[in-house]
């Protein structure tokens, strides 16, 4: 018999008329549900498809969190795929949504992660009728589609708040009124994504016992921190108790959101990220520390120290990556970063783009020497931060020697360095093995980083180093070496610092929290929390209450995982975006060739952001179809 594998719900609500959907997945493309689920080989199949809607968060194209806050700004008009820009510059819609995750409709072509649910609904309906395979390797793969439901759902959760709960497909022969679905409200939607994790964590390996066939497949430490993520975000003001959203209700009259704060969510959230925490740790991850070979013995502490910074991120599979994203590789990401004329020898070749430019609205953001904020450091002359200075022997690992740049670009901290290239800073890479002879970017116009080019030059004056790995190598002509890693969808710094911000959300700053935040801190170089504010910041207590660790967390967030896609939902969820994404984005005069005119702060585009872009807008199309649903506040 063959079967039409019906859409249910999420595409019912794009068009009646599309409702169906066939599969090839066998020799003779007569799909059928017997034949998908008749061996185990063809099961695996309907796994992988089950995977295949993973979105590609380690691209500009696949990932709206890189460039829909402040962090990014690329050369506009765009000449790379990257939509989500146009949500930063103010240019989000309803009637053709960028970046419409919903549906997948539009102007984008997108995956339809409504329909991953479906597929991954499809699996767990048959996965039971598979003859050749053992009751260990069916409940493992069960577990990792649930994983994969329960992630497809957050994905759309945080994007646009409560959503239609798709616990099973309609029938075939469903009528029509089944269709016709309504959102969930947000704690519905979180209690069911915990659910399926809760059912999925145990039946999934500790660790892969495969790696050559089985990396970026799902662990237990995966479900356990993507457990600790989803209810750290429900217990966050704009989902726990957000009274801006009072009135949000469904035809029903069924309210949306609690307008209550509920302090348990972060108890609760406490005992997630504790328990991913030791899940992680028994499980062999660590923070990672560069281990130099033989030949990389010479290495100053400071290059070794953003090697520990930058090969947590581009490394693959180091020991911090608890979830590597497969589906998702970062060559593009790394020619798209690096600065053309790095090394000015080769300054003909047209290979690196060089366009995904840091913003100064991030770049100030980034602590002193000192682990303090710049605006609070005691020593650090931020009202002359733009003012120019000369690089020295003391900061040869970071500035180039007797280079003139801007005093914003000294006595940073080393994430700084690891981070960001810039004009006069030092990048250790290009396949070398020692930091005796460094590369120093000359970006000021008619230097070897300078754009030429209309489509492929930074913006601002700064570039991303930290998605570039150290052995990448510009060759001759048009030649480019990449070293290409999964992108690091889930890492162990990231879930320290959940973890100290639950708790200090339930509990004020008790000494955990300090120690988790130590720990991340300390692999970046930098001093203690006390110590730093004690010794160098003008609010010297501000880490003894709960409302000032709470700042120090959220900026340590901001830092450590500064151009990673978690800044912008973050900003989001703390409900501040509104006042931090309400900012003129900008750079440098990058077009001037005298440092003194460079180094002029110049405003790149205005950005806006209002109460509505808290979430997406649904497709109006959509809602025209179903009228049960409702459309976001503000759309």
């Amino acid at each position: 018999m063959k079967i039409r594998f019906y859409i249910s719900v999420a595409l019912v609500l794009t068009g009646l008329s599309s409702c169906k959907k066939f599969l090839d997945i066998i020799p003779d493309n007569i799909a059928t549900i017997e034949n998908a689920f008749a061996l185990r080989t063809e099961a695996e199949k309907y796994l992988f498809t089950c995977y295949s809607y993973v979105p590609a968060n380690g691209s500009m194209a696949g990932n709206p969190a890189f460039s829909a806050g402040d962090e990014i700004s690329l050369v506009y008009p765009l000449t790379i795929t990257a939509p989500a820009y146009e949500i930063a510059r103010g240019n989000q819609n309803k009637i053709n949504p960028v970046f419409n995750l919903w549906d997948g409709s539009g102007s984008q072509t997108y995956k339809d992660l409504f329909n991953g649910i479906r597929d991954c609904n499809i699996f767990l309906d048959n996965i039971g009728r598979v003859p050749d395979i053992t009751d260990e390797e069916r409940n493992r793969w069960i577990a990792e589609v649930k994983f994969l439901k329960a992630y497809y759902h957050f994905y759309l959760f945080r994007m646009y708040g409560p959503i239609p709960l798709v616990r099973k497909n309609l029938s075939v022969d469903a009528p029509k009124e089944e269709a016709m679905v309504y959102r969930d409200p947000v704690d519905s939607c979180v209690n069911y994504m915990v659910q399926l994790l809760d059912e999925a964590k145990e039946a999934l390996p500790l660790i892969v016992s495969d790696p050559v066939n089985e990396l970026g497949r799902i662990t237990q430490g995966a479900a356990y921190m993507l457990k600790a993520k989803i209810l750290v975000t429900a217990a966050s003001p704009l989902f726990n108790g957000n009274a801006d959203y009072a009135s949000f209700k469904d035809n029903r009259g069924v309210a949306l959101f609690s307008a209550t704060p509920d302090p348990a969510k972060w108890t609760k959230a406490v005992t997630a990220c504790k328990e991913a925490i030791d899940v992680c740790t028994n499980a062999g991850n660590k923070l990672y520390y560069f281990e130099p070979d033989v030949t990389q013995t010479g290495l100053s502490p400071e290059t070794r120290t953003q090697m520990n910074l930058r090969n947590a991120i581009n490394l693959k599979w180091n020991p911090e990556i608890i979830w590597g994203n497969t589906n998702s590789m970062t060559s593009a990401l790394q020619t798209n970063s690096i600065p053309r004329g790095l090394d000015p020898a080769l300054i003909a070749n047209s290979s690196p783009a060089g366009l995904i430019a840091p913003t100064l609205n991030v770049v100030e953001l980034f602590y002193s020497k000192n682990g303090v904020p710049i605006t609070e450091d005691k020593t650090w002359n931020y009202a002359n931060r733009y003012t120019l200075r000369t690089g020295t022997n003391a900061e040869r690992y970071y500035i180039g020697l007797n280079y003139v740049t801007a005093q914003l670009n000294f006595d940073r901290e080393p994430r700084y360095y690891a981070s960001m290239g810039f004009d006069g800073g030092v990048w250790f890479g290009q396949g070398k093995y020692d930091d005796k002879s460094p590369f120093v970017l000359q970006a000021k116009a008619g230097q070897a980083a300078a754009g030429v080019t209309v489509f492929a030059y930074s913006t601002t004056g700064y570039w991303t180093k930290k998605y570039v790995h150290y052995q990448d190598v510009i060759g001759s002509g048009t030649s480019l070496s990449i070293q290409n890693y999964p992108w690091p969808e889930m890492r162990l710094a990231d879930l320290f610092l959940l973890y100290a911000e639950a708790l200090n959300e339930a509990q004020g700053p008790v000494p955990e929290v300090l120690d988790y935040l130590n720990q991340v801190r300390e692999r970046a170089g930098i001093p203690a929390v006390a110590e730093a504010w004690t010794q160098y910041s003008t609010n010297p207590s501000a880490y003894t209450t709960k409302e000032g660790l709470r700042t120090i967390i959220h900026r340590e967030r901001t830092v450590e995982l500064a151009f990673e896609g978690s800044r912008y939902w973050d900003l989001k969820r703390w409900k501040e975006a509104a006042n931090v994404l309400n900012t003129p984005v900008r750079g440098w005069t990058r077009e001037q060739a005298a440092a003194a005119g460079y180094y002029q702060p110049r405003v790149l585009f205005n950005q806006t952001f209002g109460f509505k872009d808290y979430f997406w807008p649904i497709k109006d199309g959509a809602i025209t179809i179903n009228r049960n649903l409702v459309q976001n506040p503000g759309w």
